[in-house]
């Protein structure tokens, strides 16, 4: 497999297979939300769309970036979606960077999201597949985050060498801006951030899924897609196979 490295600009609009990479902290939420039983992600493309969708679909959820905006369920905090009932649920995601470079690739082959928490489970998936060339797109800071960087790079690394240690990977990201800016977030107090949300994203190979996105009525709608057996279940957590039937 030949890797290839991206910003959002960069990116081919129709790759073969893309894996779109956003560490801090929108697919670390979108992975937890499947974790804890969410049926869906539907991405938007704007905060009105969002909302728009949510209003038109009575009991969908909806997570943007930022500071919370009124309407919206959660601020993209992984450590406050522990205090929302996500099970059997849909929601609807906006984000600058994470879902922005999801939509840049809507029409790939194979369309997989990412962060550490399921970099493992991509990297199997993605050696099953066996493609010739992966289009990582890393979508902070316009293709240059640490942080995405590091997690894109391990998960290549990972499909050639299955016991890549993730520690190396890890301390990257840890060193990031993004890092330093949310660890700042939480000393000036700021809204919609967490203490824990730094460590959450930084923890590696947490869940037994990849997440897959494909066009459905006209939407790009995220899934997770199971790669092996479950592994230990973390704290809070709803066992995939309760969330959507294990499929």
């Amino acid at each position: 497999m030949q890797p290839e490295f991206t910003g959002i600009p960069g990116t081919p609009a129709a790759p073969d297979v893309a894996v779109v990479v956003d560490v801090m902290r929108a697919f670390t939420v979108a992975a937890w939300a499947f974790w804890r039983g969410a049926e869906r992600i539907v991405f938007a493309g704007t905060q009105e769309e969002a909302l728009e969708l949510k209003a038109a679909h009575p009991g969908w959820l909806a997570f943007q970036d930022g500071a919370p905006v009124p309407g919206f369920d959660l601020a993209n905090s992984p450590a406050r979606l522990r205090s929302l009932d996500v099970r059997g649920r849909t929601v609807v995601q906006k984000t600058t960077a994470g879902t922005a470079g999801a939509l840049a690739v809507a029409d790939a082959g194979l369309l997989l999201c990412a962060s550490f928490v399921v970099a493992g489970a991509t990297a199997e998936l993605l050696r099953r597949a066996r493609p010739q060339t992966v289009t990582f797109v890393v979508t902070g800071d316009g293709g240059r985050a640490e942080e995405d960087l590091a997690c894109a790079r391990y998960i290549a690394d990972r499909v050639r060498t299955e016991d890549t240690d993730p520690g190396p990977y890890l301390d990257r990201a840890r060193r990031s801006e993004a890092a330093a800016r949310l660890a700042e977030g939480v000393r000036r107090g700021w809204a919609g951030v967490h203490s824990e949300d730094v460590t959450m994203c930084l923890e590696a190979d947490t869940f037994p899924f990849a997440m897959a996105a494909a066009r459905v009525d006209g939407h790009l709608v995220l899934r997770p897609r199971p790669v092996h057996a479950a592994a230990a279940e973390p704290d809070g957590g709803a066992a995939l196979g309760e969330a959507d039937g294990g499929t």
